[in-house]
């Protein structure tokens, strides 16, 4: 009676232990994460796995704006098997590998390398998050710019704050997000209380329906080219319209955003750790 008690306790604990053990695949993550956006899933969407086996057991998630080089080690230093990237992991906005293929590119050989020795899997989180109530990555920005309660309730990209230069609201912003190569077009001393914020590379079609709008006097953005949005601000500048631009930087202007998305996902995944991995700033100072 004994021993068999003894192995009864013996097969629960084996048992308990292999269920501890048993991990979420990044397949069941995904599914997850579809169902607490609450939005309708598009049929045609850029967020699909990018690299790896979604069946891969999930030992910890990593957030991030960018699955770059640096990205990727920091989440296996970690034991993030799983990286959930805000943009591109190979160099384009559909993640088409074929032409790098073709060339046998070693950056993006290296990079596939690192990702298929190191078991990770990658899936792409973007129009979603995006279309989620408030949109994730806005919500983000809003909260670490110190912004919110400041939103206009019918537009959540305006912003009404105390009276305030150019020059002021570029260091605040490069100050609490931590900038080292903003970029401002426009007069330093204009005051502004009407500010804009459209993170990312929306570009300039709704930049400019902005722009023209009385209630905008500032816009701040991630990037665009310098022949579009820059180039007009700065005629508007130049016949004294109270008009000014912030280029945040593309990464800068949206990092924020995924930070929020790891805080998100700790609400309802439970079975494994979730942490937001910092993209490095691209750009420095000579």
């Amino acid at each position: 009676m004994t021993i068999r008690i003894v192995l009864l306790s013996i097969a629960a604990a084996a048992s308990a232990f292999g269920q501890a053990a048993t991990h979420p695949t990044a397949r069941e993550i995904v599914a997850l994460i579809e169902k607490n956006t609450n939005v309708p899933w598009q049929g045609e969407t850029v967020d699909t796995f990018k690299a790896g086996d979604p069946d891969t057991p999930v030992t910890g998630i990593a957030t991030a704006m960018m699955a770059t080089f640096e990205v990727l080690k920091t989440a296996v230093a970690e034991n993030a098997n799983l990286v959930i990237t805000h943009e591109p992991t190979f160099y384009s906005h559909l993640d088409s590998t074929a032409s790098f293929e073709a060339a046998n590119d070693l950056v993006w050989r290296e990079k596939e390398k690192f990702i298929a020795e190191h078991h990770l899997v990658i899936w792409r989180f973007h129009d979603h998050w995006h279309r989620m109530k408030p949109d994730g990555i806005l919500r983000g920005m809003a909260d670490a710019l110190q912004w919110e309660g400041n939103e206009n309730v019918s537009d959540p990209n305006l912003f009404l704050l105390p009276p305030i230069t150019v020059g002021d609201l570029a260091r605040m912003i490069q100050q609490r997000i931590g900038i080292k190569t903003l970029r401002v077009v426009g007069n330093p001393d204009l005051e502004v209380t009407h500010v804009a914020l459209q993170p990312g590379a929306a570009g300039s079609e709704r930049h400019l329906a902005l722009l023209r709008r009385d209630d905008v006097e500032a816009l701040v953005i991630g990037e665009v080219p310098e022949w579009e949005t820059i180039e007009y601000v700065s005629d508007a500048a130049a016949q004294g319209r109270p008009k000014a631009l912030i280029l945040m930087g593309h990464i800068e202007s949206e990092q924020a955003g995924m930070a929020y998305c790891a805080a998100w996902l700790k609400t309802f995944i439970h079975d494994v750790p979730v942490r937001f991995v910092v993209t490095p700033e691209l750009y420095w100072q000579p």
